[in-house]
């Protein structure tokens, strides 16, 4: 974006002391957002993956179903081949026969006993996968109300915010379109180092704003004189005097009320 005509250094300082507003006011908005939307995305994901567990959760309980109807089913057909067999028993014409068809027979009812075991556990099994195909529906109803909730909290901010926050955004590369390279660069650099994204303080009390390192007497005439712009060597700053930050408040705060949101 094209830089509009060099300024003095008194309008670059007000420029970018505007810009810091501006940004601030910024921030102030997507703190107020913070990390909902970060929580809603993983409460979506939480959400699918629960889905995802629970539709694997039935399918092994449907598995386990079918297993025991194949238990029971092959209950029946041994059942069925013992009666054969004791048909059988009846026709025989040796010991040799009539032994051979008991072992037939005995083998049959081993095989219904397993069978009769596995779906004893097969339904121990069904039941605590029900439960915990229970316990996974519970959790997901939870979890699917609370991100409902968090969902419509976040909308809310949204609407409320939205407007205003593109508005400011809007002025913010207004200014920084006003600024020489060189001195954005280096409030965008001091800016993203500090905590709270202050990058341009105003004096308060002898010291620059949120320090405790007090300004030298001339340090402060050279800031209030706005010949240079003058950083302060604690923290890298960029520092404006008093009177003329509070200028720039009252002329940010009248341009914000001005705008309807």
């Amino acid at each position: 974006m094209a830089k509009t005509a060099e300024l003095s250094v008194e309008e670059k300082l007000r420029t970018l002391y505007d810009l810091q507003l501006i940004d601030s006011k910024i921030d102030e908005i997507r703190s107020v957002r913070g990390e909902l939307p970060l929580e809603v995305q993983d409460l979506e994901d939480e959400v699918s993956g629960l889905k995802t567990r629970l539709e694997k959760l039935e399918g092994e309980l449907q598995a386990i179903d079918e297993k025991a109807k194949a238990r029971k089913n092959a209950i029946d057909e041994h059942k069925e081949a013992i009666v054969k067999y004791n048909e059988q028993q009846k026709n025989v014409r040796n010991n040799r026969e009539f032994n051979s068809i008991t072992k037939e027979i005995e083998f049959q009812e081993l095989e219904i006993q397993l069978a009769e075991k596995q779906i004893k556990e097969l339904r121990a099994t069904a039941e605590h996968k029900k439960a915990t195909i229970e316990q996974s529906k519970e959790k997901l109803n939870e979890k699917t109300q609370h991100l409902e909730h968090k969902k419509a909290e976040l909308e809310n901010i949204l609407s409320e915010t939205e407007r205003e926050e593109s508005f400011l955004v809007e002025q913010s590369e207004k200014y920084q379109s006003q600024i020489e390279d060189r001195l954005l660069n280096a409030y965008h650099r001091i800016r993203t180092s500090m905590r709270n994204g202050l990058a341009v303080v105003s004096i308060e009390r002898g010291a620059s704003a949120g320090s405790y390192f007090t300004i030298p007497p001339q340090i402060q005439s050279e800031i209030a004189a706005r010949k240079k712009v003058i950083t302060d060597e604690h923290s890298g700053r960029i520092l404006v005097d008093e009177v003329l930050a509070q200028e720039e408040k009252e002329k940010i705060e009248n341009m914000l009320s001005g705008f309807k949101f």
